[in-house]
């Protein structure tokens, strides 16, 4: 059965999301963005700039940190105008995930979109060395996990063409991709996120 914007719409409307009630954290907001690319449900992936403070070169998501005020929907939708250039309305809001705590001190909701057919995508020169729209089969797949000595919790590891995409963004395609592909319930709020990463 070929995945469709109404088999994932009902998917994320039978989802019981597990909100992080951590008010004293910075609020982020990130899209998981499928697109049709080549006939292809496709998810958004970007390669973080080089010249960033944070997190440099990574894997991630379109997204942020939220504005005073701003929604996760509406900052969700923002940034992925700002990094990707995709404008979005609040129609092709589909859900929302569960909420992800990182260790620099984030509660992060990931905001579920479908776009549809978009084209290529030309990411915001200042924020994005790449995009990506990976095909949903790619990344249907299952994660290894490792050990660390700073932590009791699994790291995350997703491959994606010659590297790793780490949590927080392993964590949420993952849980995802178990959602919108199999129809399953999967928690990752567990999950940990590698040492670099937690600056």
């Amino acid at each position: 059965m070929p995945l469709t914007r109404d088999t994932v719409a009902a998917r994320l409307a039978g989802f019981p999301r597990v909100a992080a009630d951590r008010p004293e954290l910075k609020q982020a907001a990130v899209a998981v963005c499928v697109t049709e690319h080549d006939g292809t449900p496709s998810l958004v992936i970007t390669r973080r700039a080089a010249r960033l403070r944070g997190h440099a070169g990574q894997w991630a998501l379109p997204g942020g940190r939220r504005e005073p005020g701003e929604t996760a929907v509406d900052g969700a939708l923002r940034e992925t105008r700002e990094e990707v250039g995709l404008h979005l309305g609040t129609d092709a809001v589909l859900g929302v995930l569960d909420d992800y705590v990182t260790r620099s001190g984030y509660v992060m909701t990931p905001v579920v979109c479908w776009a549809g057919p978009v084209g290529e995508l030309v990411g915001a020169e200042s924020e994005v060395a790449a995009v990506h729209q990976v095909p949903l089969a790619d990344l249907d797949v299952e994660p290894t996990f490792v050990r660390i000595p700073e932590s009791d919790a699994p790291v995350i590891r997703l491959p994606l063409f010659d590297r790793l995409v780490h949590a927080p963004t392993a964590a949420i395609v993952h849980q995802f991709c178990r959602i919108a592909c199999r129809g399953e319930v999967q928690r990752v709020a567990h999950f940990e996120q590698p040492v670099f990463a937690w600056r």
